[in-house]
């Protein structure tokens, strides 16, 4: 990927976000929107579950204006964890940070909700405010949408969020999905040298031993790769197997350390160091947060830990 935001609108483009989407504005009665890092506009503008008066906000540029600083702020503190920020006129929104890795790519946006029922003198000052700020709408109109805001509960907001983080660790290992499986016009040595590595990933191997199975140089295929998939052949096999490894740690039958080896790591050290660059976290982290977040949905039946292969196997030319 080129950029954060080729990715991110890739990821937004995705079916996993769309359907996402649906059932979380469908349920909550609040729009979501992933969000690049460099980014100036509304998060919400058109979409079907916008907020009425924030759409009536909006249309001024004076108001449009702070909300956009609100916006700004937002993510600024949103970088490391979920931040939260109020408007003026008292609607709550929340962003929270969508990472390849240890880098962050994005944040996924919502809100636009007031977590107590306003009194009747909170209204009359909403509708007070917004003309003073340029809104020319009557005050019935205004009223009648600032009215129409959802309203949720401080405590029900915070588990709300939760569901939205749970969900950016999935946009997180889909992320680095599409950056390991890119293949846009993939040359097709390339294709030839992934192939060997998603077949041999467990077992111990060198850009020169995969070069010649691929009968180029290894100065070729190095060049070659990083064209082709924007990482070395390093990153690439480095990236393979702790997806490999992602999968096998939602099974708590496995040690780490049996995992480590089953998939391609040699060292203990080496496999921790790597899994928290590219994940952001460390294994066991990672552990268990997923058997938490997942205990319930994810059954272990099925989850059959691969054998070791007897040796490398060939790509044929």
């Amino acid at each position: 990927m080129n950029t954060n935001k080729e990715l991110v609108d890739q990821l937004a483009g995705s079916e996993l976000f769309r359907e996402y989407e649906q059932a979380f504005s469908t349920t909550t009665g609040m729009p979501v929107s992933l969000r690049p890092l460099e980014t100036f506009d509304l998060p919400f503008h058109g979409k079907k579950a916008e907020n009425a008066f924030c759409a009536l906000i909006a249309r001024k540029n004076r108001t449009c204006a702070a909300c956009l600083n609100m916006q700004d702020e937002l993510r600024r503190n949103a970088t490391e964890k979920t931040a939260t920020a109020t408007c003026a006129y008292g609607l709550s929104e929340a962003a929270v940070p969508v990472r390849l890795g240890d880098e962050l790519i994005g944040y996924l946006q919502t809100g636009q909700v007031i977590t107590e029922t306003p009194t009747p003198a909170k209204v009359e000052k909403i509708v007070e405010k917004a003309h003073k700020m340029g809104i020319e709408d009557s005050s019935d109109a205004i009223r009648e949408a600032y009215l129409s805001t959802t309203v949720i509960a401080r405590n029900k907001l915070n588990s709300t969020l939760r569901l939205l983080t749970i969900f950016a660790d999935l946009l997180s290992i889909k992320s680095n999905q599409i950056v390991v499986k890119k293949a846009n016009s993939e040359h097709p040595i390339v294709t030839k040298a992934k192939q060997y590595i998603e077949t041999n990933h467990a077992e111990e191997f060198s850009l020169s031993l995969v070069a010649q199975a691929v009968h180029v140089s290894p100065f070729h295929l190095c060049k070659l790769f990083r064209k082709s998939t924007g990482m070395t052949f390093t990153e690439f096999v480095s990236r393979t197997r702790t997806e490999k490894a992602k999968s096998l740690l939602l099974n708590p039958q496995l040690r780490i350390s049996e995992i480590v080896y089953d998939v391609g790591f040699q060292s203990l050290t080496h496999f921790n160091r790597i899994f928290k660059k590219l994940v952001g976290e460390s294994p066991t982290q990672y552990r268990a947060r997923t058997a938490g977040s997942r205990r319930e949905s994810i059954t272990f039946t099925n989850c059959v830990r691969p054998a070791r292969s007897a040796k490398l196997v060939p790509v044929l030319a």
